[in-house]
């Protein structure tokens, strides 16, 4: 199950409010404290590669390709 996998049944569940209830109880993600999880890329939504230095919060892929634009260089 990926990190927005449970809203996904939600459409289906909403004539079964009961039903809707104990799914949520039981598929709902929880809060994360630490882990690879816990921070997710402002842009894209990953979950892995999450660059957090200097208040970036953007995995590895979305800073390659914007990062010339936040005005880093890169040196050979």
């Amino acid at each position: 199950m990926t990190t927005s996998d449970h809203k996904k049944m939600l459409k289906q569940l909403k004539a079964k409010p009961a039903v809707m209830k104990k799914y949520l109880k039981h598929n709902e993600p929880k809060d994360r404290s630490c882990g690879i999880n816990k921070f997710k890329c402002g842009r894209c939504g990953r979950t892995g590669a999450h660059i957090k230095q200097y208040g970036l919060h953007l995995c590895r892929q979305c800073f390659r390709e914007i990062a010339t634009k936040l005005g880093f260089k890169k040196y050979n």
